[in-house]
């Protein structure tokens, strides 16, 4: 900006300490200060006001063109590029070779099992929030405070041991299929 060095600092600095004084340097540094804050602040939002101005008047879609003709190859070699993408993704997509019949079956065996667990998840999680539903209507709000506050612990061991069970159900269930 203005290029200056540490020696043309130390020498404004020297002149500024005979000038002011010693006493009266920090608040002119300060009030300096405040004014390059303003500055650098103003500079900002005239720099803001200017690309929006910019963005708002449709520049960026000239400069985008102007680069576009000043390169024409690399706008060229990009169009062939999402071409021949399109294309090498095609082509993987016709040769790909179906499965055997037998590696099929075991596929689809695999999503029928992967599918029925997941509905007896999902039927096992509805269950137990409707449990939960049923235990907190049953239960006065006082003594399901002082029940909450007294032992959540055991709560939480209760509910483990129960997931442990339906798990272990669950498995021998699926070694059995």
């Amino acid at each position: 900006m203005f290029d200056l060095g540490w020696t043309e600092l130390l020498l404004i600095g020297i002149v500024a300490l005979i000038v002011v004084g010693p006493k009266d340097l920090p608040g002119m540094f300060q009030a300096l200060g405040k004014f390059v804050g303003k500055a650098k602040g103003m500079a900002r939002d005239f720099s803001r006001a200017m690309n929006d101005a910019a963005d708002q008047s449709g520049v960026g879609d000239l400069q985008k063109s102007f680069r576009a003709a000043s390169n024409p190859m690399k706008t060229a070699m990009n169009e062939v590029k999402k071409t021949t993408d399109g294309v090498t993704r095609d082509i993987d997509e016709a040769t790909r070779l179906p499965l055997d019949p037998e590696r099929q079956a075991a596929a689809d065996k695999i999503r029928e099992k992967s599918a029925e667990m997941a509905n007896a998840r999902l039927a096992a999680e509805a269950e137990a929030e409707e449990k939960a539903k049923a235990e907190a209507q049953a239960a006065p709000a006082d003594t399901a405070t002082e029940t909450a506050t007294a032992a959540p612990a055991d709560d939480s061991a209760d509910d483990k041991a129960e997931n442990k069970a339906e798990n272990k159900a669950k498995n021998k269930a699926k070694n059995k299929a």
